[in-house]
C-alpha cells in the first residue's frame, strides 16, 4: 500500500470574503490509497513475520487452521504512530516521530511501549475508555450531577494512573458505600437509570461479566439481583447529595435468600454482612474464570477494535470466542500477574500479532475476525480532534448547557481528558461520541458519515485551525528548505516521511502557488487523507 499524492487537474480560483479566505469546491488534493507492493511502500516492514510469544504461537497455529496467511510486519513509522494511539490517545509528534525512526537499536519498540505506559496521557486516554462503561456523566438520563461526575472520574483516573489492580478496581466499585460528591465510586450505583435490584444486576453483568443479562432466565437474573437488594440511598441536607449504603432493614423482605452466582452455585449468606462483598469474593475469585475473560476480552478488544469475543459485552453460550485458546491464555496470563492492567497491555502491544501491517494476504471473510491483520478503525470523537489540536496549536471550546451557570472547560484541557460526558462540543457530537446512558460499546458510533467528510473537507471550523493554527503556521514561514518543510508536515500529520513518488506529486502540484497557498493545501489533503483519519 502506498499513499499517491494527485494533483488535481482544475484548481478552484482562491477569494477573501469578509477577512477569510474560503476554497470553492472540494479539497484541492485527493490521498488516494493503492495497494502495491514497491520498495517504497511506508506500511510493511521487510523483516518477515515469525511467532515471537505465546500469544503469537495461538493466533498462528489458528490461522495455519484456517488457511488464511498472517499479514507482514508493520514499518516503523506505522508502529510509532499506532503505538502512540493505542497506548495514549495521543499522536506523536514530528520530533518523537524522527526520533524513533533513527533510532537503529533493535529493542526500540519494547522501549516505546515502556515509555508510552509511563506518560501521563496513559491515565487520561484510558480513564476515558472506563468512564464510557462507567456512565461517568452528570446530566439526563444518568443524572450524576457534576460535583459526582468529576468525583467518580477523579477516582476512575487515580485508579488508572497508579495501576490499580483490577479486581481490586473491581471490588471498590461493588462493595462501594458514601456520599456520592465525596466517595467516588459509589457513584456506580447512582449511575444507574433503574435502581431496583434487577436494574443494578443488569449492569454488574454488563460491566464485569460482559453480559446482557436481560436476556437471561427470569430466575438466574433473580438470583444475581439478590446480592443488590441491600443497597440504599439517602439524600443530605447537601442539593443533589445522596449517601449510598449497606441498609440490613432490607434484609426483611427476603429477597438475600434467594442469591445464586452467575455460574449456577447457590450463595450462603447471613442476614448481618453486605451480600455485595460476597459476590465480589466470588467475582475476582483467582478460581474463577468469568471475570478474567470478560475484562481480558474487553481490554483486547479495546486496543483491537474487535474482541476474541465480540461484541465485547456480550458473552453468551450461542456467541463463542473465535479463538478460545487464545482468550484462555490471556485470561491465565493476567490473573497471574495479580491482574496488572499494564502487564495485560505489556503481553499484547509486545507480539507480533500486534505488530503486523494493516494490508491484508488473504481476501478470507474470517482474516479479520481472527487476527490476521491490523485492522482499520477510524480515530474516535476525541482522538481525533486533539490530533487537529495538536497539528495545528488551536484548541476546542467544551461545554455544557445544564445546569445554570453554564460549564466551561479551560481551553487547555484535551478531549480525552474530558471528566464528564454532558460536556461536549459540535466536533464530538458529529464524530460518534458516546452519550455514556448505558455502558454498551456500541454507544461509541466511529462509522464515517458524509457530515463528516463535508466538515473535514469544507467546514469554517476546519478551515480556521489550518488557517490561523500558530504550529502549522510557524513550520510554513520558518527558514528552511522546501523539501525539509514537506518532510516536517509529513512527520507533524502522518508521523512518516514522504515517499519519494509523493514528493513529486507535491513539487508538480505546489510548483506555480505561493508556498504558504501550496502548504495549506497540502496540509489540508492529508489530514483528509485516510492514513490520517484511521488506525492502521
Amino acid at each position: 500500500m502506498a499513499a499517491r499524492l494527485q494533483a488535481v487537474s482544475t484548481i478552484p480560483p482562491q477569494r477573501r470574503r469578509q477577512g477569510a479566505i474560503f476554497r470553492r469546491g472540494a479539497a484541492v488534493l485527493v490521498c488516494l490509497w493503492v495497494w502495491c507492493c514497491t520498495a517504497a511502500d511506508p506500511y510493511r516492514s521487510p523483516r518477515p513475520s515469525t511467532p515471537l510469544t505465546e500469544l503469537d504461537r495461538l493466533v498462528l497455529a489458528d490461522l495455519e487452521r484456517l488457511g488464511i496467511p498472517p499479514a507482514e510486519g508493520c514499518s516503523d513509522a506505522v508502529f510509532v504512530r499506532r503505538a502512540f494511539l493505542d497506548v495514549i490517545g495521543t499522536l506523536p509528534t514530528a520530533g518523537e516521530a524522527r526520533a524513533f525512526l533513527d533510532d537503529p537499536s533493535p529493542d526500540k519498540r519494547i522501549r516505546l511501549i515502556e515509555q508510552l505506559l509511563a506518560r501521563p496521557e496513559f491515565a487520561d486516554y484510558w480513564a476515558m475508555k472506563w468512564s464510557d462503561l462507567l456512565r461517568v456523566k452528570a446530566e439526563f438520563p444518568i443524572n450524576l450531577w457534576p460535583n459526582a461526575a468529576q468525583a467518580y472520574h477523579r477516582w476512575i483516573l487515580a485508579s488508572v494512573r497508579t495501576n490499580k489492580p483490577l479486581d481490586r478496581f473491581a471490588r471498590e466499585l461493588l462493595t462501594a458505600s458514601g456520599s456520592n460528591f465525596r466517595d467516588g465510586p459509589a457513584n456506580f450505583y447512582r449511575a444507574l437509570q433503574n435502581r431496583d435490584p434487577a436494574g443494578m444486576a443488569r449492569v454488574v453483568a454488563l460491566t464485569f461479566l460482559a453480559a446482557r443479562a436481560e436476556h437471561w432466565p427470569s430466575h438466574r437474573l433473580a438470583g444475581l439481583a439478590a446480592f443488590f437488594s441491600q443497597v440504599g440511598f439517602k439524600s443530605t441536607s447537601e442539593w443533589k447529595e445522596e449517601i449510598v449504603f449497606h441498609d440490613p432493614s432490607r434484609a426483611t423482605n427476603g429477597l438475600w435468600r434467594a442469591a445464586v452466582f452467575p455460574d449456577g452455585t447457590p450463595a450462603r449468606l447471613e442476614p448481618g454482612p453486605d451480600p455485595r462483598v460476597v459476590f465480589a469474593d466470588w467475582l475476582v475469585s483467582r478460581t474463577n474464570t468469568w471475570f478474567a475473560q470478560a475484562l481480558a476480552n474487553r481490554i483486547w478488544a479495546w486496543v483491537w477494535g474487535r474482541g476474541i469475543v465480540h461484541e465485547p459485552d456480550d458473552f453468551r453460550p450461542d456467541n463463542p470466542p473465535r479463538n478460545p485458546a487464545l482468550l484462555d491464555y490471556l485470561a491465565r496470563e493476567w490473573a497471574a500477574s495479580g491482574y496488572d492492567f499494564k502487564h495485560l497491555l505489556r503481553v499484547v502491544l509486545n507480539s507480533g500479532t500486534y505488530q503486523r501491517s494493516c494490508v491484508p494476504r488473504s481476501n478470507a471473510p474470517a482474516a479479520a475476525a481472527h487476527f490476521a491483520h491490523y485492522p482499520l478503525r477510524r480515530l474516535e470523537a476525541e482522538v481525533l480532534v486533539d490530533a487537529l489540536n495538536q497539528i495545528t496549536g488551536t484548541a476546542e471550546q467544551y461545554t455544557s448547557p445544564i445546569p445554570e451557570p453554564f460549564t466551561f472547560i479551560p481551553a487547555d484541557v484535551r478531549a480525552i481528558a474530558l471528566a464528564d460526558g454532558s460536556v461536549t462540543s459540535p466536533f464530538l457530537e458529529l464524530f460518534g461520541r458516546p452519550p455514556r446512558d448505558t455502558g454498551l460499546e456500541s454507544e461509541r458510533n466511529n462509522q464515517p458519515s458524509p457530515a463528516q467528510r463535508l466538515h473535514l473537507l469544507n467546514s469554517s471550523h476546519i478551515l480556521r485551525k489550518l488557517e490561523q493554527g500558530p504550529r502549522l503556521r510557524a513550520l510554513a514561514t520558518a527558514r528552511r528548505p522546501a523539501e525539509e518543510t514537506l518532510t516536517e508536515l509529513y512527520l507533524t500529520i502522518l508521523s512518516r516521511p514522504p515517499t519519494e513518488e509523493e514528493r513529486q506529486a507535491v513539487n508538480k502540484y505546489t510548483r506555480t502557488l505561493h508556498p504558504r497557498e501550496a502548504f495549506l493545501d497540502v496540509a489540508w489533503a492529508l489530514i483528509n487523507s485516510p492514513e490520517f483519519l484511521y488506525r492502521h
